[in-house]
């Protein structure tokens, strides 16, 4: 009998984008979960965790600045091989740096930079390589993809929050080092598997041209919002469950960032499954209004769980903000390349870094200021409790800002498709 080896496909290919998004869930979601650990352990403040997040974003965003040209120079293998290895080094070094180093915030930081880069490469690679896949409608592909992100998600804070509460959060410092093992190998997977070529130079659209369209100038800054929307809930959630809620940290997790990116990513699957007819838009609409007011929940619902669930079900009002509006600015300007998906990430991921950023500080701020402390104790609340809940007060003004957006991109198409005929 005559060994065949098997032949990888561009279905391969595929897997191993979606592994890839795991891959940037573990990097985005694994450190905020070991906040309170950070906080217990170590004494860090909610200033000093907001600035770890604002490292890692702000890490992501001058990568997706250069991203772009990397690409279209070395290719996309070189790309993901590269955002797989750096992803690896930084999370063993998030596991080894805090033990054998007294400044844990200098060695959080350090960790974090380093996977950081990256998250910012998986952010402008995987996309615009599975849009060049030939594997069928693209917008369904598109949050297929994401989808897998919010799926990393969950079984990071699941896995990871069972490990503590079975282990004890003092062999925190293992967790980083199993999970990866998940970039390590996709590193290996990437080496075989066929990957699609960068768009030709001279097809590309220009980015001069790009930025000269309204529509995409819109498309920016609900990139920003998307960014935003997501990631103050997300790398506050556990913490908020907790310091904000009262309620344990097993329970906080499961039902808040766990139950956040379990109904995240089920948006996004029901969607690559039975979205192709749908209008993009109009659902994106309907749920950034949906996301006011989990927002406005969170903050003015009194009783635990409902705020909890309104958490969680953020998760599933902006599963398609991110995907649905890189496929609508791919639909519009589908010779954009590279650089344009990387444009679009570092404005995504100016969102990530200030939604999150904006509301630690303003926590931090809240929780400092003695006339709402007043307030705070003559309604039951802790400083941290009224703290938590006026940074994501704060948070709800993208989200509002988005709708907007959502609202002029519908008008100027209305008037484009005026004009044509």
């Amino acid at each position: 009998m005559i060994y065949m080896k098997p032949r990888l496909t561009y279905k391969h290919t595929f897997s191993g984008c979606m592994t890839g998004f795991v891959v940037q869930a573990i990097n985005n979601n694994l450190a905020p979960l070991l906040f309170v650990v950070f906080q217990d352990e170590y004494g860090l403040n909610l200033s000093l965790l907001s600035t770890v997040i604002l490292v890692n974003f702000l890490t992501q965003l001058c990568v997706d600045a250069f991203a772009g040209k990397i690409t279209d120079r070395f290719g996309f293998r070189f790309s993901v091989v590269a955002a797989m290895a750096t992803s690896a080094l930084g999370l063993i070094l998030l596991g080894l740096l805090p033990t054998v180093w007294s400044n844990t915030f200098a060695a959080l930081t350090i960790s974090t930079v380093v996977f950081a880069i990256g998250g910012g490469l998986i952010e402008v690679v995987v996309s615009p390589l599975t849009e060049l896949l030939p594997l069928g409608e693209k917008k369904s592909t598109m949050a297929l993809l994401h989808s897998f992100y919010c799926w990393g998600q969950t079984v990071v804070v699941l896995l990871s929050t069972l490990f503590i509460k079975i282990f004890n959060q003092s062999l925190w410092y293992v967790l980083p080092f199993v999970w990866a093992a998940v970039p390590i190998g996709n590193m290996i997977w990437f080496l075989f598997v066929p990957v699609a070529e960068t768009i030709p130079a001279e097809k590309r659209t220009p980015l001069s041209a790009l930025l000269k369209d309204r529509r995409f100038l819109l498309a920016l800054v609900v990139m920003t919002c998307a960014g935003a929307c997501e990631l103050t809930v997300s790398q506050w959630s556990s913490l908020f469950a907790e310091k904000g809620l009262g309620v344990s940290k097993f329970m906080g997790d499961l039902l808040g960032p766990c139950l956040f990116a379990a109904l995240m990513g089920t948006g996004r699957l029901v969607f690559g499954l039975f979205g192709a007819k749908l209008n993009l838009l109009r659902v994106l609409k309907i749920l950034t209004a949906c996301c006011i007011v989990c927002y406005l929940a969170m903050v003015f619902v009194p009783q635990p769980v409902v705020s909890l669930l309104a958490c969680g079900f953020t998760g599933l009002t902006v599963s398609m903000l991110w995907p649905g509006t890189i496929s609508n600015t791919s639909a519009r300007f589908p010779y954009g390349g590279t650089a344009m998906f990387g444009l679009c990430a570092l404005f995504g991921d100016l969102g990530c870094a200030a939604g999150p950023g904006i509301a630690g500080l303003v926590a931090d701020a809240i929780g400092k200021s003695p006339e709402l402390l007043e307030v705070a104790a003559n309604a039951g609340l802790s400083a941290e409790q009224i703290g938590l809940r006026g940074g994501i007060l704060v948070g709800t003004f993208f989200p509002v800002l988005q709708l907007i957006c959502l609202f002029a991109i519908g008008a100027s198409d209305k008037r484009r498709s005026a004009e044509a005929k």
